[in-house]
């Protein structure tokens, strides 16, 4: 069974940083996955979707079933995750928590404020205007974390509290049901 931290929270939350700082402090290795690292990478032909060239809304859904089955394959074969993400898409949830069921997954809510998210949004330039002020209003609504952190709080802080209810085993979120 792998061990699984699931940081999930608005764009530019602080997700990816909060990966980051867990990989430097974890004792054992911790792979970050994430739609972004897939994307980053060159695996898909990010510009000619871009383009128009190829239709994205044809190709999303296998897109990121694939992804959502990568996660599951890393984990099966022993390789502990920190999976990224945004459960903005109905059947996400439930189609993670099949494929990660049986490994050990803490779902942690990462938190940020609304000028916060909308400061990032606008120096990273690579989100769409709009989009972090529509996941802060929907991102968050009927989901069940086994811990909440600030992602625009106290780095340490938050690492600290991740690592702590990692090392305690105790499950209450959607994922442990």
């Amino acid at each position: 069974m792998a061990q699984i931290i699931f940081l999930h929270g608005a764009s530019s939350s602080g997700k990816s940083t909060l990966a980051g700082a867990l990989q430097n402090r974890l004792p054992r290795p911790f792979w970050h996955v994430s739609f972004d690292t897939f994307r980053d990478s060159g695996a898909l032909p990010m510009a000619r979707f871009t383009s128009g060239e190829f239709d994205w809304d044809q190709h999303r859904a296998r897109v990121f079933d694939g992804l959502h089955a990568s996660f599951a394959a890393l984990a099966d074969t022993g390789n502990d995750l920190i999976v990224e993400h945004i459960l903005d898409t109905p059947g996400w949830a439930e189609a993670l928590h099949r494929c990660l069921a049986s490994h050990d997954v803490l779902f942690v809510g990462v938190q940020c404020a609304l000028e916060t998210l909308q400061a990032r949004e606008a120096t990273r330039g690579d989100r769409p205007t709009g989009s972090a002020a529509r996941d802060f209003d929907t991102i968050h609504r009927a989901r069940v974390y086994d811990l909440e952190v600030a992602g625009d709080g106290d780095l340490s802080r938050a690492c600290d509290q991740v690592i702590a209810a990692l090392d305690s085993g105790r499950r209450v979120s959607e994922f442990a049901r």
